[in-house]
């Protein structure tokens, strides 16, 4: 049996024990076939067989390739790449690509943790020092970014199924890795300083939450730009570091105060990755978590925001009421903040809460406020997080509104609006033109149109190479369902072929 090329030359590999145990009584050959089918879950292909799991189970591989990476967690919901046993990629990264005479010698245990490499691996420099024990025989499953397969040099295993894979995996998982390249140098990354902070056992000062609000600006910037999915599992390490910085202390009250408010943000931002990709439990474990900090450090802000996001996903989870509540408690903690597109927004919330409800006067009293609140224009109050909140939004949330009272034409002159609105003014926010865009559609098609309906859905499956949201595919989904009767309409039989050849979503 040939050696392995992914071996370290240095030391043997530890076995991958927690991976093992998931495996259970399945032989390798059995769950290899399990892994197989749960990637044509996702509209994914691998090509895992018994060698494979041996080699992940032996600690060959030490980090799979982002193809497989989807597969394992869609396996394992709730689990990281870690908790599968597998090494942090930062640690790993680049290490598959060098022939054996061109690594680089043992680190020094006495220096300084190296700086966190960039996303694609093939281009990281190794880091001259780490406080992993094992960093030079961490080894790298092949070539994750799906570039040039020679880049891999000699020690590249691929078949052109893995290569096809790699391929579209760099596709598909454009937003995972831009989520990693750009959450790295925030410092709160696996190795980062932020967590050096936490592992050496100092206290944190202004760097430390000076990181933890990059993160948080990031985040947003990522999401508005490309959608939750992908990036929702990135940015769960992050927001683990930023409630450890919090465990760690502080030296000032000033400090502490920044970093509630960071962690709290942090959390309601990971929390909406969760809910914009459907998993609603994290969510609102999420929103909890934020609004538990907020109560902590007395924060007005962040429990208002907290609350906001809690109704919003309260409706999408078909609990009205609770939407309505929630909203109405956001409304109580931003009263004194002033902001009045703060209050805009929460008596939007407020106002889909109602439209749940069928409580047509509660919706369209609601309404009127949030208008009336909008129209008083910005303020220089207003909190950073609510840079999405524009005339584009305020359409988007009432076309919502109408929508779940069945006045489809009134709910999609205001999708439209938004979508229109958005296009001219955020070009930027390409997930949310995909949004109002695909609401649009929908209520085109409930309302009879089924012909301008299938023109508005050929614009969103225009966006979904660059957006991956799963609340867009989802609405998606439904409009296609609903134009099913409508197919010898001008233009839907070819928006429904193209929509039925996307590859399935998680």
């Amino acid at each position: 049996m040939a050696i392995s090329p992914m071996a370290s030359s240095t030391q043997s590999p530890r076995p991958n024990l927690v991976f093992r145990r998931l495996r259970g009584q399945r032989s390798p050959g059995e769950f290899a076939a399990a892994v197989r089918r749960a990637a044509r879950e996702i509209g994914e292909r691998v090509s895992c067989d018994a060698r494979y799991i041996g080699r992940v189970e032996a600690g060959e591989i030490r980090c799979p390739n982002y193809a497989y990476e989807r597969v394992f967690l869609h396996m394992f919901p709730g689990r990281g790449l870690e908790d599968l046993g597998f090494a942090p990629r930062s640690l790993v990264r680049g290490r598959a690509a060098r022939p054996e005479a061109e690594a680089p010698g043992p680190p020094d245990p006495s220096g300084p943790p190296g700086p966190p490499g960039p996303a694609e691996p093939t281009a990281a420099p190794p880091s001259k020092a780490t406080d992993h024990p094992h960093t030079t025989i961490h080894s790298y499953e092949s070539h994750p970014s799906g570039s040039d397969p020679s880049a891999c040099g000699p020690y590249a295993i691929q078949t052109p199924e893995e290569s096809d894979v790699r391929r579209r995996a760099f596709m598909t998982g454009s937003t995972a890795a831009v989520a990693a390249a750009s959450l790295g140098p925030a410092g709160l990354t696996l190795g980062g300083p932020a967590e050096a902070v936490v592992r050496r056992g100092r206290r944190a000062g202004d760097a430390e939450a000076g990181a933890v609000e990059e993160a948080v600006r990031r985040i947003r910037l990522l999401d508005d730009r490309h959608g939750a999915d992908g990036l929702y599992r990135r940015a769960a390490a992050p927001l683990r570091t930023a409630y450890a910085l919090l465990d760690a202390g502080t030296t000032r009250q000033s400090t502490a105060d920044r970093l509630h408010a960071g962690a709290g943000e942090l959390a309601i931002s990971v929390g909406w990755l969760a809910h914009d990709s459907g998993r609603f439990d994290d969510a609102r474990s999420h929103y909890a978590e934020a609004l538990a900090t907020a109560r902590v450090a007395d924060d007005h802000a962040l429990e208002a925001h907290a609350f906001c996001n809690t109704a919003f996903l309260a409706r999408d989870t078909g609990r009205p009421r609770e939407a309505v509540r929630a909203a109405q408690a956001a409304t109580r903690a931003a009263r004194h903040l002033g902001s009045p597109r703060l209050l805009s927004l929460l008596a939007l919330r407020e106002a889909g809460g109602w439209a749940g409800l069928g409580d047509r006067a509660g919706c369209e009293h609601s309404l009127t406020r949030a208008h009336a609140l909008f129209d008083r224009g910005g303020s220089p109050r207003d909190p950073e997080w609510m840079t999405f909140y524009g005339e584009a939004e305020l359409n988007g949330l009432e076309a919502q509104c109408w929508s779940a009272l069945g006045d489809w034409s009134r709910a999609a002159t205001y999708a439209r609006r938004a979508a229109v609105t958005a296009a001219s003014e955020t070009p930027q926010f390409t997930r949310n033109i995909a949004l109002y865009t695909a609401e649009l559609a929908d209520d085109l098609a409930r309302a009879g149109r089924p012909d301008e309906a299938a023109t508005a859905g050929l614009r969103v499956l225009s966006f979904l190479d660059e957006v991956q949201s799963s609340r867009v595919q989802s609405m998606l989904a439904t409009t296609a369902r609903v134009l099913l009767p409508h197919r010898r309409a001008s233009g839907v039989g070819g928006f429904l072929e193209r929509h039925a050849s996307l590859p399935r979503a998680v």
